[in-house]
């Protein structure tokens, strides 16, 4: 059995100095991988991108137990304890991310059991990921990620490598593509399967799609990926709360985990329900997993936003952290009169002047709306969760007001 599959490693972990701002980066970045990485694992049934979760998860624990050893050796007082026990609320909820994507990585490993309907979802994601090994004799190696331009010639990116046990996360424009680098791909159908092909030698085979044969399925499994997309939106606007000290951001965070649990209730009646009807019930089993370790994911996000929720201060080693994001993540609410109101989003595009992408809506009385889900108007009330630039937010903020 392959190590991985099995107890996560002992190696012992000694202090040693290190920044605890690049721990905290590393932290996030790997959290959100990890997501990433784990729910691509079940709903393509991929075990080689279920053993790469665990492997994170591995350097993840690794990550949490230095940034607790450099945390306690900072505190010297009681005003200390009280300004670092924020940031040690976000190094546990990163590592509690972290454990609940290994739990759905070992959905597959351990055939835990999920149904087929489970492919069924993958129309639903606008873009695919995929792993694979860089072959030598690959046109892509050897140059850098800006010589290849792959992202504004095909739309598909590299949002990660593996280069032996060393993780790069986010490669930049100079980072190198190398023979036999892990590659982590993200990008439409079928441009990825072209660009899988020539960064490998070997053809990629999308999995086969089987419409769910239940309804109560079909809701469960179609419910289980809102949930999935919302938890993710949820650690986003965390880490944004974090990073501007905003209680708006943090409240949207409290919204959306409520949102997530009264979602799980939902999925959980209609999988026992498809349960009673399946030809095989213990296939229904992967399922309640997934939903448990979704719900894990939604409350890590608020504990990561729970100093701001308690109006503490932020510590500014960890707004320096969430500072190397090269986006950022507004809260902006439409006024009646102003520039959105009435504004057609499709896709995420307002129709506006503005390069701001709106990846999420909290419509009064309806919920959330993911955007990429559906073409929107905006309406007066929307609270409008965008990502872009600090310079274009500022001016999308000024466009919802009256």
């Amino acid at each position: 059995m392959d190590p991985l599959e099995g107890e996560a490693s002992s190696a012992s972990v000694e202090y040693e100095p290190v920044s605890v701002k690049d721990v905290l980066v590393e932290m996030k970045d790997t959290a959100e991988l990890l997501i990433d990485l784990s729910y691509s694992a079940v709903l393509h049934r991929n075990e080689d991108l279920a053993r790469e979760v665990l492997r994170l998860e591995e350097r993840m624990d690794v990550l949490e137990l230095q940034a607790r050893m450099s945390l306690m050796m900072a505190v010297r007082n009681p005003d200390d304890a009280e300004q670092l026990a924020p940031v040690l609320g976000i190094v546990a909820a990163a590592g509690d991310i972290s454990d609940a994507a290994g739990d759905i990585a070992k959905i597959v490993l351990e055939e835990v059991g999920l149904p087929d309907a489970m492919r069924a979802a993958l129309p639903e994601a606008t873009e695919t990921l995929v792993r694979g090994v860089v072959d030598g004799g690959s046109t892509y190696t050897g140059q850098t990620l800006q010589e290849i331009d792959l992202e504004s010639e095909t739309g598909v990116r590299v949002i990660a490598l593996r280069r032996g046990d060393e993780w790069i996360l986010n490669p930049g424009p100079e980072t190198t593509i190398e023979s036999d680098d892990v590659a982590f791909l993200r990008g439409p159908d079928p441009a990825i399967d072209d660009v899988y092909e020539r960064l490998t030698g070997v053809a990629y085979e999308s999995p086969a799609i089987e419409a769910p044969d239940l309804e109560d399925l079909e809701r469960a499994v179609d419910t289980i990926v809102h949930m999935k997309n919302l938890s993710e939106l949820a650690v986003d606007l965390a880490y944004s709360s974090v990073l501007f000290d905003s209680e708006y951001l943090a409240e949207e965070v409290r919204n959306l985990e409520v949102e997530v649990d009264a979602m799980e209730s939902r999925f959980e009646a209609w999988t026992l329900r498809a349960a009673a009807d399946a030809e095989d019930p213990i296939a229904l089993r992967g399922l309640i997993h997934l939903g448990s370790s979704t719900e894990v994911i939604s409350d890590a996000a608020v504990d990561i936003s729970e100093g701001v929720l308690r109006d503490l201060d932020v510590h500014p080693v960890v707004q320096l952290a969430v500072q190397e994001s090269d986006e950022i993540i507004t809260r902006v609410e439409v006024e009646a009169g102003s520039a959105l109101d009435g504004t057609a989003v499709t896709s995420g595009v307002p129709d506006v002047e503005s390069t701001m992408s709106v990846i999420a809506i909290r419509r009064p009385g309806d919920g959330w709306l993911l955007v990429g889900d559906s073409d929107v108007e905006l309406r007066p009330g929307d609270v409008l969760i965008s990502k872009g630039t600090r310079t274009a937010g500022e001016a999308f903020e000024s466009l919802s007001a009256a």
